[in-house]
């Protein structure tokens, strides 16, 4: 069976699994599989489709927030720059008390 290389590249652009790629291809998934084991060439280009797959992501991600989508500054931010959202709160004696005090209420004797 041949499998055009740069449509395999362009179907692994898109994140096609394995099944996908083998249903275009008119083959199942394990014939992928293999040929994938097999050929070292093929894997290459698999992965190298895969990978110029997630440039293009994260290319129009960052388009989108360069036209000033909020959420997409503060997903990238978290992905890439260690960002995180903050819970804070404060415990305190009198505020331990009335919860330990609630649990108590509901727990059975």
């Amino acid at each position: 069976m041949e499998i055009n290389k740069e449509q395999l590249k362009q179907l692994c652009q898109l994140n096609c699994t394995v099944e996908e790629i083998g249903a275009f291809f008119g083959c199942n998934k394990k014939t992928i599989e293999r040929r994938m084991h097999d050929d070292l060439e093929l894997r290459d280009i698999i992965e190298q489709g895969r990978e110029l797959g997630k440039l293009s992501i994260r290319r129009e991600q960052f388009r989108i927030m360069e036209k000033g989508n909020a959420t997409m500054a503060i997903w990238l931010g978290k992905q890439y720059l260690g960002q995180r959202d903050r819970s804070e709160f404060e415990v305190n004696s009198e505020s331990l008390e009335v919860a330990l005090q609630d649990l108590a209420d509901v727990l059975p004797e």
